[in-house]
């Protein structure tokens, strides 16, 4: 790009910065969101509230499938890679 297309790009820089920014803080959620250690403690987490009679096997059952559901996908985003 010469002078004039970095000059008339110029006004859109505060914007490509700003979603630069958004990338990374989505990317950084994701990563967290899909760690398998944090899925694995949600699990253990739930299973304790079981236990413990603070939620009932078909609350259980539900989060469990997610929490399932997220850790595969954890997973296969790993072999993607």
């Amino acid at each position: 790009m010469g002078l004039i297309g970095e000059l008339l790009a110029l006004p859109a820089a505060p914007f490509r910065g700003s979603l630069w920014v958004l990338r990374k803080v989505v990317d950084e959620a994701e990563r967290q969101f899909y760690d398998p250690a944090a899925v694995q403690a949600e699990l253990a987490r739930l299973a304790e509230q079981l236990e413990a009679g603070e939620i009932d096997e078909a609350a259980f059952d539900r989060q469990e499938d997610e929490l399932l559901d997220r850790l595969e996908t954890a997973q296969n985003r790993e072999q993607g890679r």
